[in-house]
């Protein structure tokens, strides 16, 4: 397997191995910034039982809102792929956009303009400082991956997508795409 470096717009999938880490276990992050600073991602595939409409009380439809990781888990995040509608938008990589204008967006989403498939929220990020990743990825926590989906992934992923990366990357990986979450119950 080829083994990629971790950059802007990459995905992490978390190794079968990190059972124990509540945020991480079976998580896939993308990554929305990775620099000699430190790395800042959202994790894709953890829902958690809020609709936005519940935290933002002037947005008026229910779009599904992320665990994106145990950072500032009091603060919204949000990633998409209309930065033509919203305003100071930062690109991540292949059509995939991280935050903007709240206002405008908040008017777009209740104008039925954005819609769930254009946008993901998320409470928290997940964030490593200088060479924390670096160390986290020679410890074998992560495997970094393309992401293949590119602006679709914000449609893509859902609770299942950990376990289909395990399925594509095959061998030992395999036993583990169908393996219980938590082995001790099984």
């Amino acid at each position: 397997m080829v083994k990629l470096k971790p950059k802007k717009g990459t995905l992490l999938i978390a190794e079968p191995s990190l059972t124990g880490d509540v945020s991480f276990n079976r998580s896939v992050v993308l990554l929305a910034e990775h620099n000699e600073e430190g790395s800042v991602g959202f994790i894709l595939n953890k829902p958690l039982e809020y609709q936005i409409n519940d935290l933002v009380t002037e947005i008026l439809i229910p779009f599904q809102v992320y665990n994106g990781g145990p950072v500032e888990q009091d603060n919204l995040y949000f990633i998409h792929k209309v930065p033509h509608l919203i305003d100071n938008s930062i690109e991540i990589s292949d059509g995939i956009y991280w935050g903007g204008n709240f206002d405008k967006t908040v008017a777009l989403i209740n104008k039925k303009i954005i819609s769930e498939d254009d946008i993901r929220f998320f409470l928290g990020y997940s964030g490593w400082s200088s060479l924390q990743l670096d160390q986290e990825l020679s410890s074998k926590s992560w495997i970094v991956v393309k992401n293949k989906y590119e602006s679709r992934i914000i449609k893509k992923s859902s609770v299942a997508i950990w376990k289909e990366k395990m399925v594509e990357l095959g061998g030992d990986y395999l036993l583990w795409s169908n393996a219980p979450e938590n082995p001790g119950l099984n």
